[in-house]
This record gives structure tokens, sequence and C-alpha cells, in this order.
């Protein structure tokens, strides 16, 4: 009889308790943006990004399968990734509702590509899309980082579950 293979195995855990294992390390809150097919803006807000590459300058954001913004993104050749000031949380609420215009009230202008660029993030990184992996419920975006900038400002966390919660008070 063959191994079975891990993936065919129920794992030790249920999903909630790796998210929660998942939620003990902090990461950042970024918002990213692009434009749909009429050339509308379109941006979500998202807590996995992560560095690649120096050389080339890449970058890796994940985009779940579910997303409703998950057409727009998978056919996207251009975003912008913006790393959340920490006074930016009604930035990262609105760009996580279900709001139809979230451009409505956000001062942006547009970038060489016309992709919006949002004002008064910590970093942003203008991407050119240069592959995209199966990540089981998620796409995996990677990006080659055309133009970046940042201020030196305090980043806006996720931990534990929640926006802009303090390291230093855990269990708060």
């Amino acid at each position: 009889m063959p191994p079975v293979s891990p993936e065919h195995q129920p794992p030790p855990f249920t999903e909630r308790q790796l998210r929660d294992a998942l939620g003990q390390f902090a990461t950042g809150v970024t918002v990213v943006t692009t434009l749909d097919a009429q050339g509308q803006p379109a941006g979500m807000t998202v807590s996995s990004f992560s560095s690649v590459s120096l050389a080339p300058p890449l970058v890796l954001w994940n985009l779940g399968r579910a997303s409703s913004l998950r057409p727009v993104f998978e056919r996207c050749q251009h975003y912008a990734i913006h790393v959340l000031a920490q006074d930016q949380l009604d930035l990262a609420l609105c760009f996580s509702s279900r709001m139809a215009n979230r451009f409505e009230h956000v001062a942006w202008q547009p970038n060489a590509q016309g992709v919006p660029l949002l004002e008064g993030a910590a970093a942003v990184f203008e991407c050119a899309l240069r592959n995209r992996y199966d990540g089981g419920d998620h796409l995996i975006m990677v990006g080659q980082v055309l133009q970046c900038r940042h201020q030196r400002v305090a980043p806006l966390l996720y931990h534990g579950g929640q926006l802009g919660r303090s390291l230093a008070e855990p269990g708060t």
C-alpha cells in the first residue's frame, strides 16, 4: 500500500486553531490597488505581504479565492501595495468593507499605469505582475517592484485578529 500523502491526512488541529496560532505573528496592514477592466479603481485590505527578493526586486501578497475582487486582480498587470501607517485604521476598514465605491472619500493619484496611489502610506510599492501561484484557498501574487518610496512613521499592525492592536498589550 502506498504511503498516504500529507494533504490527504486530516490535520491534528482545527482550522480555528490554525488561524489562532497564525494570528500570533504580527503583520503590517496593506491596501492593494489596481484598475478594473473598465479602468475604475479597485482595492482591498491585505495583511499577507512579504518581501521575496532584492535582485530582482520582488514582493508577494496573497489573494483569497473567495474575494469579490479576485477576478479584477487575476486580470491586472499592474498594482500598488500600500503599507499603512498607524493613523490609517479608517483606510484599512474602508478597503476591507463591502462598500461599492471604496475610493469615494479617499485621497489618491494615478501612477504612470493609472493605478491608484493612496496618500499617507508608510511605504508604497508600485508593481508589475511577475507570477501567480496556486496557494490552496489563496493565489500567491508575486510582483516586480517598479517604484517604491517610504516615510518613517509607525505602521498599522494586525495581530491576534485585531487591527491596530499594540503588541505590548497581549490579551487586551
